[in-house]
């Protein structure tokens, strides 16, 4: 069974930085890896995805201050997300996803192709 769970969340004043961890255990070196993030009465945004091959993809607002990460140990993946200047747009609740999917290409990213997310992990930043 596949579970995940994030850590890192917090408050930062604009122009700061967090790091965002994600623990996926019972996932397989193919998943595909993720991260969404959504605020209150918007869609879910895709950040940031990594492949098994550790090609990435980032959302468009994030390209150039986020960077995604992955390192593996047995029978689990960690996932990371490095944010740096933060903006007070980036306010959100951020959850990874994983699944044995195809990552996003394109523009779509399609998070109802993923089975697996993790509780999420607050981050509010400040002006």
């Amino acid at each position: 069974q596949v579970q995940l769970v994030e850590s890192g969340g917090g408050s930062v004043q604009a122009g700061g930085s967090l790091r965002l961890s994600c623990a996926a255990s019972g996932s397989g070196s193919k998943y595909c890896l993720a991260w969404f993030r959504q605020t209150p009465g918007k869609e879910r945004e895709g950040v940031a995805s990594i492949d098994s091959d550790g090609y990435t993809k980032y959302g468009n607002s994030v390209k150039g201050r986020f960077t995604i990460s992955k390192d593996n140990a047995e029978n689990t993946q960690n996932l990371y997300l490095l944010m740096n200047d933060l903006k007070p747009e980036d306010t959100a609740m951020y959850q990874c996803a994983a699944d044995y999917v195809r990552c996003p290409f394109g523009t779509s990213w399609s998070p109802g192709r993923f089975r697996y997310w993790g509780q999420g992990t607050q981050v509010t930043v400040s002006s």
